[in-house]
């Protein structure tokens, strides 16, 4: 592939993972990503900051998603239905990605430092949730326990998804997990 053709940076992300996978992330140069891709390092950098941000890139994607579907919910939603609502709504935004999510996890699992940067990303999702709850007027300690459940249930029914094969998708797993933590709850 020249330099010129499109998708610099689907590219250079499919070059990446793939290089993790085979060689491990601390043994791939951003310099071998590039090459792989048939593209320049110049390229690279143009598009992502560091061979960490292959992994992280679209965090503000689905913060923004997340956000503007708590904004969307009706005024009548309770705070944990809002944020139920926020994250099965970003099944549709990994849908057809489910192959290269389990190689992105399974290269954030096997570095110690990424797993770092993938709690801060969670972190940060579970403060812009709790913010655009604060927006729609729902107080402290509330806003902060919803988003923070809501993140928990995420990353629940992420692993299972990853792990899982064909059925049930992702937007059906955040559901069930959702109703399994209403369930524990109420003690049921």
């Amino acid at each position: 592939m020249g330099r010129w053709e499109p998708n610099a940076r689907g590219r250079l992300e499919q070059a990446a993972i793939e290089l993790y996978v085979e060689r491990g992330y601390e043994q791939t140069t951003v310099a071998e990503i590039a090459k792989r891709a048939g593209l320049t390092e110049r390229t690279f950098f143009r598009h992502f900051a560091d061979k960490r941000e292959v992994l992280f890139w679209g965090s503000g994607t689905l913060r923004d998603h997340l956000v503007n579907a708590v904004g969307a919910a009706p005024d009548s939603a309770a705070p944990i239905e809002v944020i139920a609502g926020a994250v099965e709504s970003v099944g549709v935004l990994f849908d057809e990605r489910r192959e290269s999510a389990r190689q992105r996890q399974a290269v954030i699992a096997a570095n110690a430092e990424l797993r770092e940067r993938e709690l801060i990303k969670l972190a940060s999702l579970s403060a812009a949730l709790a913010d655009a709850l604060r927006r729609r007027g729902v107080p402290d300690p509330a806003a902060s326990l919803a988003a923070e459940a809501g993140i928990a249930v995420f990353k629940i029914a992420f692993e299972r998804w990853i792990s899982g094969t064909g059925e049930p998708d992702l937007a059906r797993l955040v559901r069930e997990s959702f109703d399994e933590l209403k369930a524990m709850a109420a003690g049921s």
